[in-house]
């Protein structure tokens, strides 16, 4: 822990690390604001993670092409005082430069962020595992404390999405100090299986429709994380919403306004 960092970052950090080995996986919401973090907190839930889409689309930007790189910083900078670890998606870690992406992630660190997902695609087109191995030791190497949750794209992407490649891409990324692997779009239980016995770190996925938490327990995955699905189903509600009253029906019920005020009063008071 550097001087500048919450008191209790370490602590963060070394909980948020534990909550991947539970007896359950550890289900991560992931946020796009700060009220969307608090509700998730508020709600119990012992972690909470960000969402690349859901940040960008907040700011009325595309997901993808590097565009959340300052705005990650201006979030982790207003959830210090969240009373939770935050894990924050960095994309690609916007910068080709290993040692640029440590420095980024070394600022998110003295902000008190416990983890980090970064991908190995670049404006949706895999890039070479070596190239991102290299970013994920430089990362390790200046932030070691930090849980990082390497992410490939090879089922998500629709790109070289085979068992072996995907195996072989995430392994390496182990070898390089990754602390846990992350396969989004992978829903083939078999596959699943197969990934967890391979690796020696904790597996995440996305949610997976069809397969429960208990079910994805039973396969060996360690954190379930929802995406941007939240924040996706918040726009559908406000549709509903406006469409309920459009057409004379009830509105659907929405969280009370004292509530979220409340909390936000807490947090910007602590």
């Amino acid at each position: 822990m550097t001087a500048s960092e919450p008191p209790d970052a370490a602590t963060g950090r070394t909980a948020f690390a534990r909550l991947h080995h539970g007896p359950t996986p550890l289900l991560l919401p992931n946020a796009w604001d700060v009220t969307s973090a608090l509700a998730f907190a508020r709600a119990g839930y012992p972690a909470v993670g960000t969402t690349s889409f859901g940040v960008a689309a907040s700011a009325g930007r595309p997901d993808g092409g590097r565009a959340t790189r300052e705005a990650n910083l201006a979030l982790v900078a207003a959830l210090r005082p969240l009373p939770i670890p935050v894990s924050v998606d960095i994309e690609d870690g916007y910068h080709d430069d290993p040692d640029t992406v440590a420095e980024y992630v070394a600022r998110l660190s003295r902000a008190g962020v416990a983890g980090i997902n970064i991908e190995d695609s670049t404006a949706e087109v895999l890039v070479d595992p070596a190239r991102h191995g290299a970013k994920v030791a430089a990362i390790k190497e200046r932030c070691p404390d930090v849980f990082l949750n390497a992410r490939v794209d090879t089922y998500w992407l629709g790109q070289d999405a085979t068992p072996d490649i995907t195996l072989t891409r995430a392994e390496a990324y182990v070898r390089a100090g990754a602390d846990g692997v992350f396969l989004p779009g992978l829903t083939d239980p078999a596959v699943l299986r197969e990934a967890t016995r391979a690796l020696p770190v904790p597996v995440n996925t996305l949610v997976v429709p069809d397969l429960t938490l208990a079910q994805l327990a039973d396969l060996g995955v360690r954190r379930v994380s929802t995406g941007s699905l939240p924040y996706r189903a918040a726009l559908h509600a406000a549709l509903d919403v406006a469409a309920a009253v459009r057409d004379g029906r009830t509105p659907p019920p929405g969280l009370p306004y004292s509530e979220l005020q409340a909390a936000l009063v807490d947090h910007v008071t602590d």
